[in-house]
């Protein structure tokens, strides 16, 4: 069967689309959801269990308390409020921990700790998937049952204070409200000063049931300067006093009210070591809880130690709190001391609600939920609550009454830890079902569309598939067979809950035809390669291509890490694996370049090498006939001949480029650990970061910025020259605007300003050279020295990307922008023009080193790297585009500038060659630049060039 490319081509996309949408479903499953969606009218609640006897408890128990202040803080840590920053800079807060009516928790969020997905945790007690991420930048609103809803719904009036993504998750739920943007992350005085302004009046009205204030600056700075900075103890001591403030007001309350009030402060996530968040590390994960009111007082003596809940707990807490049902998709537990002080009755009332709605929704989302050891646990205990309710009506006040009301508590709680532990999992846990047919479909149409390249890059562009064959149907039929009988088995099997199972058997049954077709085409495609393979072995005119050891290791490497990314850990810990492929990198060219400069291309001594006629008998063929020695970059890969090859100093220069580099990657190791596993270890970064070590900080982004005016001015235009020292002085002046740096004149710590007017005169810089080479590179389309003016153009665009990388990063890390400048000179002059590196093997070298430069910055594969406050450098508002394009670039600035290096060298190489491989076109000769001496070339025996010296 003939296909034209591009139908085939087409039809490879769709389904590699069906594969990998099939995957993923698999590794991000669906999270734990009620069937009975928030818009129903909710259901009756549990009547108690009675056992021979009925309950006169059929209704909702009454709240708890009469107002509910949640004061959320964002990227509060634990160590925050219970270590010693928070006996340093939150005395008050410490007091209630310590000493006062409060109940302390460490509350563990899940990943992924970004703002949105942990309100929604907060409010509906479930577990956000990692799809959140992405909703975090622009929120919808929240269709899950949750507290704000059900308040709603029973009367309740709320009123929201701080950050707008409240608002955009629970549209229409509050009385009142004020949001400010989350994203500007270079404000963090207004931004809690906009929530602080309106407690002093809405905490003497009466008008209000729930207030909600979110306070964001604690988070900012932490995208600022991390979380060792002083801004965070004034920080600290500021929300100290507003929790200060609310909780006075609070108990001044309580004496025209019925019931106690209910204060909670808690953090959404924590943050990194960085400043950052999103990902899983302790710092990150473990965020305080408090919940303050006169109804916890505590005995003298009685030290209340944080005990560990998960986040999600909070939802039904607030929910029993306020007499509200609890949501329906919550998979949280109640926190049993805020009820310990009611009677036995009203306690276990309310953990037998928290079972049932559990109980409940494992019940909707796991087949096998009856094996469930929290299941068996809650059925035991609804009996046992059954005999106590019995006892209890018959006025039986005897100890057994007592033994068995506490028996039954226990066994509640063990339950509800057991199914809220049984449904988190379900959450977490990977489809592997769904995973593996969807790898299948993938690495299929992976492996048609590599045995087809050859066929679809012909002349006739088209393939020729041999799926007719009188094999090929028998062998699908089985293969069908086979596919459904497995698919059978493992959806009988299934102890939980699968994606591809659910399907409908005729879709199910399509994508088993579709897997076995794929499969034929695949062996048939193998089979025809395998024959014309055999084919050019037999013809005597075939002569066999011999990879080189470079092209071997480019080779090897790519599959490898292609490989690697099957394993999350080493998705984790990718750093590691580009850290040894450009250290391997650098150890293959020192032995290509002492092979080159001290051996010939076989392994003798280059004195072997002899010259016939004048001209070098390995240089390439001129019609046929031997010639001189040219570069001809992008053709195959050969060793510079005994006259290219680099003489005296130059080879030692040669020979010990790829020992520098290897050194200067070794070093940038130290200055930023990051991955999984040593994130948390500080680094030379870390030590120059901290307020004790400025002045050093200070003389070393001097330095680099100098150095970086040294490496990039060489080949700039005089007005770009001049730009870019402008520029570059205006990166020291925003820096040390914003305290990051000292001038040396400066004596005291304050700022001089936010550092707006510097960055904004720093990007007049950066859009002029970027113009500059614009309008360069526009020119050479029209003017007759198009290599020159285009090789400017493209440098100054260059030029521009290092003067905006350089405004970007942090001071620590301007040596790695060096080192970046630095080993790209270093590579260009004395490894791929000497060694003459085919273009492919110089672009996966971009590559490689690219990636590695990307996690010398310090960034991961982790969301807590991204330096989000590099999007706001000179912002005095939050503006989205701008902001998502300064910080997209620079998380990759490494490997952007590697990028715009790799087209300035290819683009120069090129031309190069373009004026060597016209020569012979013309009489006259052309003088060329080569390496450190220049060649007058001149037609050799008419048809091929000489290389004369020439002074």
């Amino acid at each position: 069967m003939r296909l034209r490319s591009g139908t085939f081509a087409a039809c490879c996309v769709a389904v590699e689309v069906l594969g990998v949408a099939l995957f993923l479903r698999g590794f991000f499953p669906a999270p734990v959801r009620s069937s009975s969606g928030s818009e129903q009218p909710p259901e009756p609640p549990a009547p108690e269990p009675a056992a021979g006897a009925s309950s006169n408890w059929t209704k909702l128990p009454p709240p708890l308390f009469s107002k509910v202040v949640i004061m959320l803080i964002d990227a509060l840590r634990d160590d925050f409020v219970f270590g010693s920053k928070g006996v340093k800079f939150m005395p008050y807060t410490t007091y209630l921990v310590e000493k006062g009516a409060s109940h302390n928790f460490v509350a563990e969020a899940k990943p992924p700790t970004v703002t949105m997905p942990r309100i929604k945790a907060l409010m509906t007690g479930g577990l956000p998937g990692f799809i959140d991420v992405i909703r975090n930048l622009n929120s919808p609103a929240v269709w899950e049952d949750n507290v704000l809803t059900r308040a709603k719904a029973a009367g309740k009036r709320i009123i929201f204070y701080g950050d707008d993504t409240w608002v955009k998750l629970f549209p229409k739920h509050f009385v009142e409200y004020d949001g400010t943007t989350s994203f500007f992350v270079s404000d963090y005085t207004e931004v809690d000063d906009n929530v602080t302004r309106h407690l002093d009046t809405v905490l003497q009205r009466q008008d209000w049931d729930m207030l909600i204030l979110h306070y964001l600056g604690l988070d900012h700075i932490g995208h600022i300067s991390g979380p060792s900075s002083p801004l965070i103890g004034r920080k600290l001591s500021e929300m100290d006093g507003v929790l200060m403030k609310t909780h006075t007001a609070l108990l001044a309350q309580e004496k025209k009210t019925r019931l106690p009030t209910l204060l909670v402060l808690c953090g959404d996530h924590g943050m990194s070591e960085m400043g950052g968040h999103g990902a899983s590390s302790p710092e990150e994960v473990n965020t305080p809880l408090l919940l303050i009111s006169s109804a916890f007082e505590r005995k003298p003596g009685d030290i209340r130690r944080p005990a560990r809940v998960q986040q999600t707990d909070l939802a039904p807490t607030l929910a029993v709190g306020l007499g509200l049902p609890i949501p329906k998709h919550s998979v949280g537990c109640l926190l049993f001391p805020v009820m310990q002080g009611t009677a036995l009755r009203q306690q276990l009332r309310f953990l037998h609600l928290n079972a049932v709605q559990l109980s409940r929704l494992l019940r909707e989302n796991l087949p096998s939920y009856e094996k469930e050891p929290g299941f068996e646990q809650f059925k035991m205990s609804e009996r046992l609550h059954g005999n106590w309710i019995r006892l209890h009506l018959e006025e039986n006040n005897s100890e057994v009454l007592f033994n068995l009301g506490s028996k039954a508590r226990r066994q509640y709680l063990d339950a509800l830890r057991n199914l809220s532990l049984s449904l988190s999992r379900q959450v977490t846990q990977y489809d592997i079902y769904s995973m593996v047919v969807g790898t299948v479909v993938m690495l299929e149409v992976l492996s048609l569309l590599l045995l087809s390249v050859p066929q679809a890059l012909g002349s006739k562009a088209e393939l020729d598939m041999p799926l007719w064959s009188p094999v090929s149907p028998l062998l699908f039929y089985l293969l069908l067979l086979v596919l459904l009988a497995v698919h059978v088995t493992v959806c009988t099997s299934a102890e939980s809950s699968c994606y591809f199972c659910s399907l409908p058997w005729l879709a199910a049954g399509g994508v088993m035809t579709l897997i076995s077709a794929l499969l034929c085409a695949v062996l048939s495609a193998l089979t025809k390669a395998s024959v014309d393979a055999q084919r050019l072995r037999e013809n005597p005119g075939h002569s066999k291509s011999k990879w080189s050891d470079m092209e071997l290791l480019i080779f090897l490497g790519t599959v490898g890490h292609a490989v690697s990314l099957g394993a999350s850990s080493f998705v984790e810990e990718e750093h590691q694996t580009w850290y040894f492929f450009v250290n391997t990198l650098c150890l293959a060219l020192c032995y290509e370049a002492y092979q080159t400069c001290f051996l010939g291309a076989d392994g003798e001594p280059p004195c072997c090498q002899h010259m016939e006629g004048g001209c070098d008998s390995t240089a390439p063929m001129w019609d046929g006939k031997p010639g001189c020695d040219v570069l001809e970059f992008g053709q195959a890969h050969r060793s510079p001949t005994a006259l290219d090859r680099p003489q005296g100093r130059d080879r030692w220069l040669v020979l010990v480029s790829p020992w520098l580099t290897l050194a200067c990657c070794r070093l940038l190791r130290a200055l930023n650990t990051t991955g999984v596993q040593g994130a948390h270890r500080p680094g030379l970064g870390h030590w120059l970061a901290s307020s004790d070590h400025r002045v050093e900080l200070s003389v070393l982004a001097a330095l680099s910025l100098l150095v970086i005016f040294a490496l990039v001015q060489s080949r700039c235009s005089r007005a770009s020259r001049v730009a870019m020292a402008l520029g570059l002085l205006g990166v020291y002046c925003y820096r040390a605007a914003i305290g990051s740096v000292l001038f040396p004149w400066q004596q005291d710590n304050k700022d001089i300003s936010k550092g707006v007017v510097e960055a904004r005169f720093v990007y007049v810089f950066v859009l002029g050279i970027l113009f500059s080479g614009t309008k360069d590179l526009l020119k050479s389309q029209v003017t007759a020295a198009a290599s020159r003016v285009r090789a400017v153009g493209l440098w100054e665009i260059h030029s521009g990307f290092v003067l905006l990388a350089a405004l970007l990063s942090r001071p620590h890390n301007l040596p790695v922008l060096v080192s970046s400048l630095a080993v790209q000179a270093v590579m260009a002059k004395f490894i791929w023009k000497p060694l003459r590196h085919e273009a492919a093997e110089v672009t996966v070298m971009h590559y490689w080193f690219g990636q590695a430069f990307f996690y010398f910055q310090g960034n991961s594969n982790n969301m807590a790297t991204v330096d989000v406050s590099a999007g706001f450098v000179g912002l005095d508002m939050y503006m989205a585009f701008p902001a998502a394009l300064l910080t997209l670039f620079a998380t990759y600035m490494g490997p952007v500038l590697w990028a715009s290096h790799l087209l300035n060298f290819l683009s120069s190489e090129a031309d190069r060659s373009y004026w060597i491989a016209v020569g012979p076109m013309f009489g006259d000769s052309v003088l060329i630049r080569n390496r450190t001496h220049r060649h007058r070339t001149r037609p050799c025996e008419g048809r091929g060039w000489k290389e004369e010296s020439s002074s």
